[in-house]
């Protein structure tokens, strides 16, 4: 089930909605690196192109996160 989560952005409050599990490994993957969830998520958001939207650019982010992972795993 997909889940509407809220953050602020460069002063902004803005919505995104994720699947609760890819919003675990973001929170993972925040915690791995040491900076709040919120810096990553505007990170990613500052990253992306125009034509994409912040929810698939979450869940890319996720993905390739964890496809580096496995590959530094074998």
């Amino acid at each position: 089930m997909i889940r509407k989560y809220s953050t602020t952005l460069h002063g902004h409050r803005t919505s995104f909605s994720l699947e609760p599990a890819f919003h675990d490994e973001l929170r993972a993957i925040a915690d791995a690196r040491g900076i709040p969830v919120a810096a990553l998520i505007r990170e990613i958001d500052d990253g992306r192109g125009v034509d994409g939207n912040l929810s698939s650019a979450l869940r890319l982010h996720v993905l390739e996160w964890l496809k580096e992972k496995a590959g530094a795993a074998n």
